[in-house]
């Protein structure tokens, strides 16, 4: 029997209502530590996902020695320990500072920062933005020029985001908080506020009717998702070799302009239909997308609200394009307000695989089966990173790792080292759209170990072909514990929630609407198979 059964509401405040809390975020980091039911957590912030291979091998050796021995990524690039005694924070917090993986106490929860994770790497995009993200994160961490006025962003909530997209649409449809988004000529569009939220104003007449919370499911950096970034071998943009247009398939679900193989730069700047942007000069990108803060935090306060996201703000405190130039003016950026538009293409995530490269250079990219790994699959990765490859890594939004600098034939044996070791190395893996929250044993709110029910439901799924992995067009299918649904997609996805002793398996999209079966446990595999199919 088919019925209708809705999410919880988000955080995001309607019109000009004022979010209601009686505290701070709760976010935890490598110095505020969260209890579990399996342990403390720390949260490690990497931003754009960038690390070396020696500060990898540090966190391996904190997970083995203080932890339960594995590390998870997050829908944010950063890494999470587990299992911790609840006594270990300083022993820890020195690890990661000797490191340079804690540059800042201070300013420990506000480094949020994505990128782009093949930026630089395969030809494609408009600029390199590991260098923006460099520089965002030293002004986050108030390395900046005496006067300049950003000291106030360690207040920042440890849920705000920031996106740096070099122009190919990856990560500037992960709805953050203010985005910067790489376009031809040597410039970029700054963005404050995701599509349809309240951030950044416009003009009345062409005034969003609908509004839009950029965190679906109002827990940031939610650890369990398994929709992970890798890439098709492919050169300038395009794939190469083996895993052809045809055949390679994206984490999500595939439309025609997210194929691999039109994962090109968007021709005109990037914008949502429901968003206002800004053009700036790029190298003035990261101290734009600073002081765009410095306005959401000076509009958080002129509004009386404990706004922790852009979306936030009552829509008579948001920001204008025209305030946010004149400020951008005084701090000698010339910017220009760009009318909203609609994207020329649909945003796309990469593929697993090999990376070609225009310089002769490969990247290697891997998938983490519900963004977990242990110690071991964690060391490996850096050990090949510092032995054929560049010595860095790049954890990627969507639960994967990137791994650049490789000679052809190098890339082509250490994927398949990562293959024997169990990450997914192929484009047809059942693992693919596959996602769960923590579940039990490390919540105690969870009614079930999903992790383990959604291991059994991919070991029991096959494609229509005969070969492992989904066939084009499956919905993505998230696991959860309890209704909280935590770190659950976005868009048309199956709902696979714990109720007890059963499941409830739902199709459910964007508007709300929902469709769904009450299942046995025995009963899930087979559901979920179904559902998935839905169109």
């Amino acid at each position: 029997m088919l019925a209708a059964m809705p999410l919880p509401p988000t955080t995001a405040p309607p019109g000009d209502e004022t979010p209601v809390r009686g505290r701070d975020d709760a976010c935890p980091g490598a110095l505020r530590l969260h209890s579990a039911d399996d342990g403390a957590l720390a949260r490690v912030r990497l931003p754009a996902g960038l690390l070396t291979a020696r500060q990898a091998l540090v966190l391996a050796l904190a997970a083995e020695e203080l932890g339960d021995g594995r590390l998870d990524l997050t829908s944010r690039g950063n890494l999470q320990l587990r299992g911790l005694d609840a006594g270990c924070g300083a022993g820890l917090a020195a690890r990661l500072r000797t490191a340079g993986l804690l540059p800042s106490d201070r300013h420990d929860r506000v480094r949020n920062i994505v990128a782009s994770p093949l930026s630089g790497l395969d030809g494609a995009g408009y600029a390199d933005v590991s260098a923006w993200a460099r520089e965002l994160d030293a002004l986050l961490c108030d390395n900046a020029p005496a006067g300049s006025g950003l000291a106030e962003l360690a207040g920042l909530s440890g849920r705000f985001l920031f996106a740096l997209d070099d122009g190919r649409g990856d990560v500037a449809a992960l709805g953050a908080d203010v985005t910067l988004i790489a376009t031809p000529g040597g410039e970029a569009v700054l963005r404050l506020g995701s599509a349809g939220g309240h951030g950044l104003a416009r003009p009345k007449s062409t005034a969003p009717n609908a509004t839009d919370s950029p965190d679906t499911t109002g827990h940031a950096d939610a650890p369990g998702h398994a929709d992970t970034s890798g890439v098709a071998a492919r050169r300038d943009g395009r794939p190469v070799g083996e895993d052809t247009p045809s055949r390679a398939r994206p984490l999500g679900p595939p439309g025609p302009a997210g194929h691999p193989g039109n994962m090109k730069p968007r021709p005109a700047p990037g914008g949502d239909p429901a968003g206002a942007e800004l053009r700036v000069r790029a190298a003035n990108a990261p101290r734009a997308a600073a002081l765009a803060t410095v306005a959401f935090l000076d509009a958080v306060r002129a509004s009386g609200t404990r706004a922790w996201r852009v979306s936030e703000l009552p829509a008579r405190h948001a920001v204008t394009p025209d305030q946010l130039a004149g400020r951008l003016a005084e701090a000698g950026i010339q910017a220009t307000p760009l009318a909203p538009h609609s994207p020329t293409t649909a945003p796309s995530t990469p593929l697993v695989g090999l990376v070609a490269g225009p310089d002769g250079r490969c990247a290697v990219s891997v998938a983490v089966p519900l963004g977990r790994l242990t110690a071991a699959r964690w060391r490996l990765l850096a050990e090949l990173a510092a032995r054929g490859g560049s010595g860095e890594l790049r954890v990627t939004p969507w639960r994967g790792v990137v791994l650049p600098g490789f000679s052809p034939g190098g890339a082509g044996a250490a994927l398949r080292e990562l293959a024997d070791a169990g990450l997914v190395t192929a484009p047809h893996s059942p693992w693919f759209g596959v996602g769960a929250c923590t579940g039990r044993p490390g919540c105690a709110k969870s009614l079930a170990d999903v992790r383990a029910e959604a291991a059994r439901a991919v070991a029991g799924d096959a494609s229509g072909d005969g070969r492992p992995g989904p066939p084009r067009g499956r919905l993505p299918v998230y696991f959860s514990g309890c209704e909280r649904r935590c770190g659950h997609p976005g868009g048309r996805w199956v709902d696979v929630l714990a109720t007890g002793d059963r499941y409830q398996v739902t199709v459910r999209d964007a508007t709300g609407s929902a469709r769904g079966v009450d299942v046995t446990a025995e009963q899930v595999a087979d559901a979920v198979a179904a559902a998935r199919g839905t169109t």
